[in-house]
């Protein structure tokens, strides 16, 4: 008899047999809001104590969903706003109550205008094995046209630090093609990145979020992001560039440094799961939940999601059962995410359809043009298909097939 954490899902997705999914805890606080983000988070600290109560709660209220983890990812919002003990008693009940290999990547996200060399110290104590900070850029100019609190100074400190605390894995945001960007500002920040070593680096292009600051100054006229043409322009450079010092680009806007063997450990296990329909569970509010083809995702509210918990309730908002049309859609636009792309057996092994016999129209006629590039098991995105992901994707959901 199959165990119900063992099984696996009518299309092959979700849950299946030694398969770890992953645990993303979300810390909905910042210090300060940033002009472009859209993630929730609200800036008033006070709520901390109470929020970390419920959080504790759901934590206990969700460990009957049967499912190993093999990475923890504490994101937000601002995680390293909290104070070390915090984080320390997060990780802590986190291992207590769910099945978690000992050898998982542990990771949290910080600010370093948030981050000093003792808390770096009690992180890694803990069991942080892994750190995301979000630099975004070392030029002040930049910085203080994103709304972010830390210099660049503060930056180098913090992952100075962090290297002294004993991190080994460390990753580095960065964010290009802001307005009047110009190639040698953005070069320079690259530069510098790769100057310190990072493990991994997530090089994001500045988009408009609806309902943020950023898009209100762009309707408004104030402010207009460089043009789709400038934008590829970057984006090339910054795979050639990162390419000859040494990273892997092995998902549209990530970069693992490789080894003098030619291998590269330190792709984001986590995030990687996010892209190949792997079970993921979400803590905390406004965060989302996929297991067994179902996804969930809790109140964007801290109020509403404490009141929930406090009354004994799960913290659900909603929740929807996806269709085999839906899973599909979601598998060809994650996959074309990344460097592999589509492994066309591992989906006709989950869908019972042959992928080029579905798609043959979209196949050939992007293929034809430079788009994809095919062998015998897989689809990718050529490099010139990335810079066109959302239109190519959409030529591939909108057709039809007989599933």
């Amino acid at each position: 008899m199959v165990s119900k954490s063992n099984r696996t899902s009518k299309y092959g997705v979700g849950r299946k047999r030694g398969q770890c999914g992953g645990l993303y805890i979300h810390i909905p606080f910042c210090v300060k809001k940033c002009i472009y983000c859209d993630f929730y988070s609200i800036v008033n600290l006070s709520r901390i104590p109470r929020f970390l109560d419920a959080l504790e709660r759901e934590i206990g209220m969700r460990r009957s969903l049967q499912l190993t983890f093999d990475s923890v990812y504490i994101g937000g919002g601002t995680p390293s706003v909290l104070d070390a003990g915090d984080i320390g008693r997060l990780v802590e009940t986190a291992w207590k109550q769910f099945d978690i290999l000992p050898d998982s990547e542990i990771t949290l996200e910080a600010n370093p205008g948030t981050l000093c060399a003792e808390d770096l110290k009690a992180y890694r104590q803990c069991g942080i094995n892994r750190l995301n900070i979000g630099v975004q850029s070392f030029h002040r100019e930049n910085l203080g046209f994103l709304g972010r609190i830390h210099s660049g100074r503060q930056a180098l400190e913090a992952i100075q630090w962090a290297r002294q605390a004993g991190f080994d894995n460390i990753g580095l945001d960065l964010i290009y093609g802001l307005p009047g960007q110009t190639r040698a500002n953005w070069l320079a920040d690259l530069q510098r990145a790769v100057d310190l070593a990072p493990e991994h680096l997530s090089c994001y292009m500045l988009t408009r979020e609806s309902g943020t600051p950023l898009d209100r100054e762009i309707k408004a006229g104030h402010l207009k992001l460089p043009a789709d043409s400038t934008m590829r322009a970057l984006f090339d450079i910054t795979i050639d560039f990162l390419k000859r010092h040494g990273f892997f680009h092995y998902e549209i806007s990530n970069f693992a440094r490789l080894t003098e063997d030619g291998h590269s450990p330190w792709i984001s296990r986590h995030n990687k799961k996010y892209w190949t329909l792997a079970p993921y569970l979400g803590l905390g509010p406004s965060a989302h939940s996929f297991i067994d083809f179902q996804r969930w995702w809790n109140h964007r509210s801290v109020q509403k999601y404490v009141q929930q918990i406090e009354t004994g309730r799960l913290p659900t908002a909603q929740k929807e059962k996806l269709t085999k049309e839906q899973l599909i859609m979601e598998a060809i636009y994650l996959g074309f995410r990344t460097a592999a792309g589509i492994n066309t057996t591992t989906f006709e092994d989950r869908f019972g359809m042959n992928f080029f016999s579905a798609f043959k129209e979209p196949v050939a006629g992007f293929e034809k043009d430079g788009f994809l590039a095919i062998t015998e098991t897989r689809c990718a995105l050529t490099r010139k298909g990335m810079a066109y992901l959302d239109s190519i994707s959409a030529a591939f959901t909108s057709q039809d097939f007989n599933g």
